[in-house]
């Protein structure tokens, strides 16, 4: 039994960096939601508002209408994955947790709507709060931190202690840095770097690197889809200083990926199991 879980990304969007456009028609969702389940996918995060750097927000409507036949389609065809709703908006969490979603992911950490939290607590839900200078607008306009894992470390824990004020079970929380969401190339390989200062938190780490453009920075690949070894090495780096979670556009290779790097972490045994003489 594996002690990580892979997220498999499912937007719903025209416009998302990597895949926008692809998935925006409900059946290619729900389709390609359940080949990334077949795929090992312990988690379907459905989105239906883009947040990529420079991204404008939507309107409730629009959002609900991409994302609830998805989410009822996966529970009418018996999904077995854990059903996430990427969104930031009350409205939009508790339809979607009314059609069968369990989690939560928001990316302004419940700052973006006053009824979020209400709606995770009253719910039982499960939920994902993340870190992110800013707004998808303009987060990636010269970001500046005194020290990003301090600063991000901080906020973290103070989300946690409110969500958990607000009525959320601690035990339901997992925590996301935030890695490329208001960040340079040096902030996020420094949050990597450190992630055992975000991992001693208590909760799970969720690392959300998949065909980031950071990683297009360092390798020189300008397509998404072209960074799958930069994604494959962040996450592995990233099970190995503590992360449990992973957010991927790519399950199958990354879940062998972090089989391997699970198997290798493992404590070597201390006693032989079985003999040559």
């Amino acid at each position: 039994m594996n002690d990580f879980r892979v997220m498999g990304v499912v937007n719903v969007t025209p416009d998302s960096f990597s895949d926008g456009g692809l998935f925006l028609d409900p059946d290619r969702a729900i389709e390609h939601s359940l080949q990334l389940e077949s795929e090992g996918a312990a988690i379907l995060d459905i989105g239906g508002e883009s947040t990529r750097p420079g991204a404008l927000p939507v309107d409730y409507d629009t959002e609900l209408r991409r994302v609830l036949p998805v989410i009822e389609g996966l529970r009418d065809r018996g999904a077995r994955a854990q059903i996430s709703i990427d969104t930031s908006k009350a409205l939009v969490a508790g339809k979607a947790l009314s059609a069968g979603a369990t989690l939560v992911n928001d990316v302004t950490a419940l700052r973006g709507d006053p009824g979020m939290a209400d709606v995770i607590a009253d719910t039982g839900a499960d939920c994902c709060l993340m870190h992110m200078l800013g707004a998808p607008r303009t987060m990636q306009t010269d970001p500046r931190y005194e020290d990003v894992v301090d600063d991000v470390k901080a906020f973290l824990e103070e989300r946690l202690s409110f969500a958990v004020k607000r009525g959320i079970d601690e035990q339901r929380i997992m925590l996301d840095p935030g890695v490329g969401f208001g960040k340079t190339v040096q902030h996020n390989l420094e949050l990597l770097r450190r992630l055992p200062e975000l991992v001693a938190i208590g909760r799970p780490i969720v690392i959300g690197t998949s065909r980031k453009s950071f990683l297009g920075r360092i390798t020189g690949q300008e397509e998404p889809a072209a960074r799958l070894p930069g994604t494959i090495a962040t996450n592995v780096l990233a099970y190995e200083r503590g992360a449990r979670v992973f957010r991927v556009h790519d399950v199958a290779p990354v879940l062998d990926a972090l089989e391997v790097a699970a198997a290798t972490v493992k404590p070597w045994p201390t006693t032989p199991t079985s003999s040559t003489t």
